[in-house]
């Protein structure tokens, strides 16, 4: 029997569009003799579909196109797709997140997604009933058990303890199944393609049976997909494996199934810039946007979001506005101006000082015998937002948010200033890890100028102004808030982890107050285990 797993790109609600690729594939694949073809979970809609779902005529859709996709399969090969199904049933929610196995132009089995998570960025539960029994499928004389993404993580640990009682795997073997199918839509993290690997290898020896897993690529909002696909034969080796962060169709012959060369990991640093170039370049395009506005300081931090853009989009399509006052230095216009040239991109310098002056004018008699502030320092973060959204407005282009996952964190950020954006591409990222970023971009020739990385983080506000005269250094400040916001530690656990008392109670404070500034954030890219946003519900109005 000849597989093809098909690693696809949907988008969420493009029927038209997913099935015509979906169909495609069929198409080339009975060129090639193949006998099954399939898809990532909820290939038919989209992952995830969120509140949609409670739409009737979204849930009509899919089934329609189902059975559309249905027709372009016959008595030669069949096609395994993820989409969504109704529960005709009086008690319960009134759908499943389902497997169809089309086979001769019709759905001849629908299975069930068994285990429906509910931590993290996942909310299944929220739509879905989850499935109650488990078939077989025989196929050209080969008993197939499909699963559906979770379905397979049974067996692993969070935060030290197994979330489910039963193991769907187990059940379909237990029954006589000679394959196991996973179809899946699981959003990429820093580092688990290693775990993802680990886990199928693990259960196909185990089980003694091959395991064929399809994943989903591409992003959508804030989740990216990363593919990698896998297909393990039923001693634990990875026979086949898909590219990470890439559309790509794998075909296994299950007679062979010879081991393919053991694909190389991406360092941690590649890795994330594969990702973020990824859901940057899908969010612009699924939003239906070409061209993407910058805020340019001449700091490393919209310097990387530049150089990220510039490579998604094009740099043709990526505008850059320099927009200084009387605190802005003369080298951060010249970095401004080097890194546009570098990355060919055109760059504006709108002046905003005579701005910012009006304002003080204007509010002079209010703020009579007060001394300058923060409030002074939020005027032109502000001012900066307004132009942007300006350039945004009358140019029809996407604004970026240049913030880091520290700043955010903190709370070192201006609600409608320079948190104003459509998408922020960086919000996951500490700042430690930026600037890593930054020489990976500079691997082969200097695209963000040097004189960017090694100059000392400022916001250019007030006079002489610095970072660290509000923040820990940034090394001690990323630690800290890895440990708390990642690992989940108490102040305690990362005070005996070597940090002073006062750092660790002032940054926690910080972190824990400035919930409401998040709340308000402009949607970010999800690459580490605990990212802001879906992932991290906090209520704003509590003493914790």
């Amino acid at each position: 029997m000849k597989l093809s797993l098909a690693q696809i790109n949907p988008v969420i609600g493009d029927f038209e569009g997913n099935a015509s690729t979906i169909i495609r594939i069929i198409e080339e694949a009975k060129k090639k003799g193949v006998d099954i073809v399939v898809f990532p979970e909820m290939a038919v809609t989209g992952y995830p579909p969120k509140d949609l779902l409670d739409k009737p005529q979204f849930v009509a859709k899919n089934l329609e196109t189902l059975e559309r996709i249905a027709l372009s399969t016959d008595k030669n090969i069949a096609a395994i797709v993820g989409f969504v199904s109704m529960n005709e049933a009086t008690i319960g929610k009134g759908l499943f997140n389902s497997a169809a196995f089309l086979h001769e132009g019709r759905l001849v089995y629908a299975q069930h997604k068994i285990l429906l998570p509910t931590y993290d960025v996942f909310d299944e539960a929220r739509y879905f009933e989850p499935g109650s029994s488990q078939s077989l499928v025989e196929y050209k004389g080969i008993k197939i058990g499909m699963t559906i993404c979770e379905d397979i993580w049974s067996t692993a640990e969070f935060k030290g303890r197994r979330l489910y009682k039963i193991d769907p795997v187990d059940v379909l073997v237990k029954q006589g199944a000679e394959l196991i199918i996973n179809i899946s839509a699981s959003p990429y993290v820093i580092g688990k393609r290693k775990v993802r690997r680990t886990l199928l290898s693990n259960i196909s020896k185990e089980k003694g049976v091959p395991i064929a897993y399809v994943n989903m690529v591409g992003g959508n909002d804030e989740l990216i997909f990363d593919g990698c696909s896998i297909f393990a034969n039923k001693d634990g080796e990875i026979v086949r494996e898909g590219t990470p962060f890439k559309e790509c169709v794998l075909t296994v012959d299950l007679n062979e199934q010879k081991v393919e060369k053991e694909r190389e990991f991406l360092g941690e640093v590649e890795e994330v810039y594969e990702a973020l170039i990824l859901g940057l370049r899908d969010y612009v395009r699924k939003c239906g946007f070409k061209t993407a506005i910058i805020g340019i300081s001449g700091g490393i931090d919209s310097a990387v979001v530049a150089a990220l853009a510039a490579e998604a989009l094009g740099s043709n399509n990526v505008i850059g506005v320099s927009m200084p006052t009387r605190y802005t230095s003369q080298r951060s216009i010249e970095y401004a101006t080097a890194l546009a040239k570098n990355l060919g991109i055109t760059l504006h310098v709108v002046s905003i000082d005579e701005i910012y002056q009006s304002y003080l004018d204007t509010l002079a008699n209010y703020f009579k015998g007060m001394p300058a502030d923060v409030t002074e320092e939020n005027i032109q973060a502000r001012i900066r937002g307004n132009i942007l959204m300006a350039f945004s407005n009358k140019f029809g282009a996407i604004v970026l948010s240049t913030g880091n996952k520290s700043e955010l964190a903190v709370g070192y950020c201006t609600l409608y200033g320079d948190l104003a954006g459509g998408l922020a591409v960086i919000s996951d990222l500490p700042k430690t890890f930026v600037y890593k970023l930054a020489s990976y971009i500079n691997r082969w020739k200097e695209v963000i100028p040097e004189s960017i990385i090694k100059r000392e983080p400022t916001a250019e506000l007030r006079e002489n102004q610095r970072d660290t005269d509000t923040l820990p250094p940034y090394d001690v400040l990323d630690a800290i808030l890895r440990l708390y916001i990642e690992e989940r530690a108490s102040p305690d656990a990362i005070v005996e982890a070597g940090f002073a008392r006062e750092v660790v109670a002032s940054v926690i404070n910080m972190v824990d107050k400035a919930e409401y500034k998040r709340r308000q954030a402009p949607p970010g890219l999800k690459v580490t285990s605990k990212a802001f946003g879906w992932d991290r519900r906090y209520p704003i109005a509590c003493k914790c």
